[in-house]
């Protein structure tokens, strides 16, 4: 089968023609991909940066159809439409996995890095872990949910965020997008977009933003935020790759606030002790989101509230694709089209 995997090098992808697949295992299925996504993510496996995979098969926002059930499998039916996620599979057993904090779970398994993963005609997944889409999503916006969706919709729900709140969004690409969307239209907050490039930002305006703020453009962002928002924003979710955007999220928040880091950059944020602790500041990290979130997230969709802007392109593209990303030119998300 095609397949889109990291190359020999572990300094980006290739794509095979080959690939072939083990036969089903106790508890697993056979799903054959129509859509996946590319993420930031991807790009941080093509490059080692988490640890050299060669030949692993890539992505984590994979939806396609079950076509083969192993025997003992009970929660998936030939025919479901379900996604291929990068939190692919967790013990069971651990503290974090008997607790609703499944994505923490020490063993987990993730599709495209630990795993094979949805950038091929066909994947095995873990039946259990293959959350079904639901009717009336299309599937190729599904892909998207399945990664950048769930991620900014946990990232939120981390924020405790209330009705009638401010939050801000540091990155208003394909994660902030969405945050904007569920931010504005699940969690009915005010919202402020932050990014350096104006194409993504007049999107996040299109999609909800109520104001919208060019880093390049504004000496001081946060005194900027606090005015608008009359002392500062109640929380702030951050899915730039940029220490200045974690620095900033910080200083952008009210006493009380809550910030949550979403993005990966390699640099260390700065933190002020004095203002954390006299401003009841709260910094938590945010992974991706549980099964329970992605129905969530994939319910959202179904009803309309939040639409990814997608962008398919064929197989054949996927370097070309992955090139676009690294450097920095792609408006919403690119999704990989194995339909054709």
């Amino acid at each position: 089968m095609k397949a889109v995997v990291v190359n020999p090098e572990s300094t980006g992808v290739e794509i095979i023609q080959n690939k072939e697949l083990r036969p089903l295992e106790t508890g697993e299925a056979l799903v054959e991909i129509e859509y996946c996504g590319v993420c930031h993510t991807d790009l941080h496996v093509a490059h080692g940066d988490f640890g050299k995979v060669p030949g692993r098969i890539l992505g984590h926002e994979g939806i396609g159809i079950v076509k083969e059930l192993a025997p003992d499998v009970k929660s998936l039916k030939v025919g479901d439409r379900v996604s291929v996620a990068w939190f692919f599979e967790g013990c069971g057993t651990c503290e974090y996995c008997t607790t609703g904090r499944e994505t923490l779970c020490r063993t987990v398994k993730n599709a495209g890095y630990s795993v094979d993963g949805g950038m091929a005609e066909q994947c095995i997944v873990t039946a259990d872990y293959a959350v079904k889409v639901p009717e009336g999503l299309d599937p190729a916006q599904a892909s998207s949910i399945t990664c950048a969706g769930v991620t900014t919709y946990k990232a939120i729900k981390e924020a405790q965020l209330q009705p009638g709140q401010w939050i801000v969004l540091y990155g208003a690409g394909g994660l902030g997008n969405l945050a904007v969307q569920y931010a504005k239209k699940v969690f009915n907050a005010h919202v402020i977009a932050v990014d350096i490039n104006n194409d993504k930002l007049a999107l996040a305006k299109e999609v909800g933003a109520d104001i919208v703020i060019n880093g390049r453009e504004v000496d001081d962002v946060p005194g900027l935020i606090k005015e608008k928002t009359n002392g500062g924003a109640h929380s702030a979710v951050v899915t730039a790759v940029s220490k200045v955007a974690f620095n900033q999220a910080v200083d952008s928040v009210r006493a009380g606030g809550r910030v949550v880091a979403v993005g990966l950059p390699s640099e260390m944020m700065d933190l002020s002790i004095v203002k954390t602790v006299l401003d009841g500041i709260q910094v938590i990290g945010s992974l991706v989101g549980t099964r329970k979130d992605l129905e969530e997230a994939f319910q959202f969709g179904a009803e309309g509230l939040v639409v990814p802007v997608v962008e398919k392109r064929p197989v054949e593209d996927a370097v070309d694709v992955f090139d676009e990303m690294e450097a920095g030119t792609i408006q919403g998300r690119m999704v990989l089209d194995f339909t054709h």
